[in-house]
């Protein structure tokens, strides 16, 4: 199979080396001089340094994504939730499976709200048979060939089972799911959640309330996930409540680096700035709220967060306002909407 994954960051650049071993595989970085150091270095020094390619992996600069694509079986999208629209509208006439790595909602610029990518694929490449490839993975531990298990979701078997023969291995196991929607939701509110997580652990309010952040965070991701479209059972799995566990208690998650830093006092923008990548939390945030409200869902762990990163509340005054909630049952008969 012959695989090419769009995008030189840390996530394009682990799954690349993994399957570069079993696939001719092309990692294509946007600048050629970018791409020439990987090549040189047999390492990418930026974003996963440390980490030796695999001697068959060949790195490209600079060609443009749609021709190449059309020499390869299966395409990845690496590039940050932001650039996914431009890439998909480049390979919108390209007739493989696309796949996207990207997790959270496109930024709104003057829409009524963020979309989601398959929301993102519909507008700018209908045609094209694609889905998300995600799940509870540092990017890290992929390259390191340490045990991982994923999700490849869409409504296409033809992607999914692209997926599964690219990735599928001794050391990562490739779930098939045919509910993109869910998995999606899964992947951008867990980094929400995440933040908080953070928050909880920097104020050292104990292993009892990052217990609760989580329980309760993944009954909001559920509930905006079913509004959205997504199946209830998915928020169960590795999309779900697996990503969840990972990014809201790793130690590698950047996201809940970005609350850790924020009760210690930290302004949002020195916080992730000092990250050096994306935290995609950040962006997704504010979205995750506005999607939710327009549908009714309430989301009061998400709600915090946006008013910690807009700078409205401090730390320990979001706990507080989560904590002084009124009462309520912890299953309602008729869930909000």
């Amino acid at each position: 199979m012959r695989l090419l994954v769009l995008g030189a960051g840390a996530w394009g650049t682990a799954l690349a080396a993994s399957a570069a071993g079993r696939h001719a595989v092309t990692l294509w970085a946007r600048d050629a001089a970018q791409a020439g150091a990987i090549g040189a270095a047999r390492e990418n020094r930026r974003y996963l340094p440390g980490i030796a390619l695999p001697p068959s992996l060949h790195v490209e600069g600079a060609t443009d994504p749609a021709a190449l694509a059309m020499e390869h079986d299966l395409v990845l999208v690496a590039t940050p939730m932001a650039g996914l629209r431009g890439m998909l509208t480049q390979l919108a006439s390209t007739r493989v499976p696309v796949a996207w790595l990207c997790k959270g909602f496109e930024p709104a610029e003057g829409r009524p709200y963020g979309l989601l990518g398959h929301e993102v694929q519909a507008e700018v490449a209908p045609a094209l048979k694609a889905g998300v490839l995600t799940g509870p993975s540092f990017a890290q531990e992929v390259a390191r060939s340490q045990p991982t298990a994923l999700v490849a979701a869409s409504a296409h078997a033809e992607v999914r089972d692209a997926l599964v023969a690219a990735f599928h291995g001794p050391a990562l196991r490739v779930y098939a799911n045919d509910d993109l929607a869910g998995a999606e939701v899964g992947g951008a509110v867990k980094n929400v959640l995440a933040i908080a997580c953070g928050l909880c652990d920097g104020l050292s309010l104990g292993l009892n309330a990052r217990a609760a952040l989580v329980t309760r965070g993944l009954a909001e991701m559920t509930r905006l996930g079913i509004a959205l479209g997504g199946r209830a059972d998915t928020f169960m799995g590795l999309s779900g409540l697996g990503d969840l566990v990972l990014t809201a208690t790793g130690d590698l998650s950047r996201n809940r680096q970005v609350g850790l830093l924020l009760a210690q006092g930290r302004s949002l923008q020195d916080a992730v700035a000092s990250l050096g990548h994306v935290a995609e939390g950040v962006p997704t945030a504010r979205t995750v709220v506005d999607r939710a409200a327009r549908l009714g869902v309430d989301m009061p762990v998400a709600a915090a967060v946006v008013e910690l990163l807009d700078g409205r509340v401090r730390p320990i005054e979001a706990v507080a306002a989560l904590m002084g909630r009124d009462p309520a049952a912890e299953y309602a008969a008729s869930p909000p909407r």
